[in-house]
């Protein structure tokens, strides 16, 4: 069985479709937020644990967390508390969308 130069069109269409249907939060999570929160959200990076921050795949701090809370702390950063560390804002580093991206995708973590 020839398929010569005729498979190149079918790999290259397949792979593109496989970047667009990845989660468009995604990425920005992973640029902005895996380093503290670990791709995976469970929080176990170096950086997450000493700032003690939450492990977003835990069902109870998912149902606590409201999206409007999400995008709050994701556009004007979290202050430090005894309880974590502080989080920066990402207003002007992330656009609307992003923002509102990364809050979606944070919820796909669970």
């Amino acid at each position: 069985m020839k398929l010569g130069w005729k498979i190149i069109p079918i790999i290259a269409f397949a792979l593109s479709a496989t970047a667009l249907a990845a989660d468009p939060g995604q990425r920005p999570y992973n640029a902005k937020c895996a380093s503290c929160h670990g791709k995976d959200g469970k929080g176990q990076t170096e950086a997450g644990q000493k700032k003690h921050v939450k492990d977003l795949t835990d069902p109870k701090v998912q149902a606590a967390l409201k999206d409007a809370d999400i995008i709050k702390g994701l556009t004007d950063g979290i202050e430090e508390t005894p309880d974590h560390g502080k989080m920066p804002a990402y207003k002007g580093k992330l656009s609307d969308d992003e923002i509102k991206a990364v809050a979606a995708y944070v919820r796909t973590l669970k």
